[in-house]
């Protein structure tokens, strides 16, 4: 691993260029501060589809970031974890993999020395545990990876992990995670190894229980647990199937899968043809004081159930799409309702092209606000209430091409901000060269200065799009004052966990059950 760090925007932001996306320019927003990049670091020879954490490792009162990255598939790297320094950019500590850390980190103190330690899992049954404070690597799952494939063991990916509390008396929380995807399977291969949902020890990584997904198909998804009636009862929220392999939206109970039993999990919706990856997001729609349900389906949906009794709310279908990433929650309309914003591809695997943005208004289920910007991509939007108005706007990466006067294409990628009071779409910052695939950016206040940073990753390769030979990973201050707290901040959101609490009921990451 290499890197430089700087503090110009010279060679990274092209601020008064005009930006050509769809034949329409966008106009620039007035946002950021007049030098909005605090740090930039390159790290040669990498790429991420994980997204940014952040948790202050180093104990000076500035949040720092951690995120997963790697090489190709199936190429060992010395810098399969990274942690950065929030306030400088430098390096604090990188960890290897045998292959691409891909997941985004969960995050709490194992140890107990009063640091938040890194939880983080990836592609040939990559899970490790990190000591926060010195990137020692506290247990890893399958530490034989090296040596042994994990397949032979039935072990695949390993997605995002969440904490479940401690269910084996040993006073620390621990994991629920889940493992499937083969990646070696060809697409009209149907007859795939079935994923599982697992609980993993937090102190020691040791399997606690594991059961197989009850319709025995794979699972691509980071499942989503909850208290959804504040009741004791932790539930879990997972989906099968794929790009081309047809699944279903489960729930099921954390009680059932410590008892290696969830083959009688609620079907909340199926797919013929295709499955449902992008992780659920809980939110109370109907007003109950009962979490809902709502989740992307591949085959282009956006479905919604009641968290009471599973049944269907409403379901938005957008034709001609599929959906890959999650969902952004905030107060986008006019009432006390939570509603929904997700980028949708629009196309058929593989040939995915451009993308289509849509607002679901959560108490009606309508299509509230649409646009169709860049190309295909499949990180996840962010919101909060960016301009103090008491309503959330939404901020997603877009990747756009330019033909030069050779015919040639060239990539870009910038943040983009919707604001769906008055319909504005405006250009966040400047325009960077290369591609975000699917990193999700991080939106919070790092320094506690009470204004928004963002931390955002690209690749700056203005040729290809999925690379992994540079990752650029960039920390931007804005002129959003953080009156109130952020509604979705991150991948999953604010509290790494799929769940959208209330203005006032915002959790600190480290939250667990």
């Amino acid at each position: 691993m290499t890197c430089t760090s700087c503090l110009t925007t010279a060679l990274l932001f092209l601020f008064g260029a005009a930006l050509v996306i769809g034949g329409s320019g966008l106009p620039a927003s007035e946002s950021v501060a007049d030098d909005p990049v605090v740090w930039s670091i390159f790290l040669d020879g990498l790429g991420t589809f994980s997204s940014p954490r952040a948790a202050d490792f180093n104990a000076d009162g500035i949040l720092d970031i951690v995120i997963g990255s790697g090489r190709q598939e199936f190429v060992a790297s010395d810098s399969g974890v990274i942690a950065i320094d929030g306030k400088t950019g430098d390096i604090l500590w990188h960890v290897d993999a045998r292959d691409q850390i891909f997941g985004s980190a969960a995050l709490h103190d194992i140890n107990g020395d009063g640091t938040s330690d890194a939880i983080i899992g990836g592609r040939s049954a990559e899970l490790k545990a990190i000591d926060g404070s010195t990137g020692s690597v506290l247990w890893e799952y399958f530490p034989a990876g090296d040596t042994v494939v994990a397949s032979t063991h039935g072990l695949y990916n390993f997605y995002n992990p969440q904490f479940i509390g401690d269910q084996n008396d040993d006073e620390v929380s621990d994991l629920l995670v889940s493992n499937g995807g083969d990646v070696l399977a060809p697409p009209g291969e149907h007859d795939r190894p079935a994923g599982r949902l697992m609980v993993i020890s937090g102190r020691d990584g040791r399997l606690i229980a594991s059961d197989r997904t009850p319709d025995g198909r794979e699972t691509y998804m980071s499942p989503v647990v909850g208290d959804l009636a504040g009741q004791g009862e932790i539930e879990i929220i997972f989906g099968t199937g794929g790009e081309t392999v047809g699944g279903h939206l489960f729930r099921t109970t954390l009680t059932d899968l410590l008892e290696q039993d969830i083959s009688a999990a609620a079907v909340l919706a199926s797919g013929a043809g295709q499955g449902f990856i992008g992780p659920p997001v809980l939110a109370d729609i109907t007003q109950d004081g009962i979490l809902d349900i709502v989740a992307n389906a591949v085959d282009g949906r956006m479905l919604a159930f009641d968290g009471r009794d599973n049944s269907p709310i409403w379901s938005v279908h957008v034709p001609g799409t599929e959906a890959y990433s999650s969902i952004a929650v905030g107060y986008f309309t006019e009432d006390d309702v939570p509603d929904f914003f997700g980028s949708f591809a629009m196309g058929e695997w593989p040939d995915l092209g451009w993308s289509r943005q849509l607002m679901v208004d959560g108490r009606t289920g309508e299509i509230a606000f649409s646009d169709s910007l860049g190309l295909y991509q499949t990180s996840s939007p962010v919101a909060a209430d960016l301009n103090g108005d008491g309503r959330d706007e939404a901020i997603l990466s877009v990747n756009y091409e330019e033909i030069t006067t050779l015919f040639q294409k060239r990539f870009f990628t910038m943040l983009v901000r919707f604001d769906f009071e008055t319909g504005e779409v405006a250009q966040l910052g400047g325009s960077l060269y290369g591609s975000n695939l699917s990193s999700t950016p991080w939106l919070g206040d790092l320094d506690g200065d009470q204004f928004l940073d963002i931390i955002y990753c690209h690749t700056p390769d203005t040729l290809h799009t999925y690379v992994f030979n540079g990752l650029q990973i960039n920390r931007i201050v804005t002129n959003f004052h953080e009156a109130t707290p952020v509604a979705w901040g991150s991948y999953m959101g604010s509290g790494y966990d799929g769940i959208f609490r209330q203005r006032g009921e915002r959790p600190e990451p480290e939250e667990s059950y």
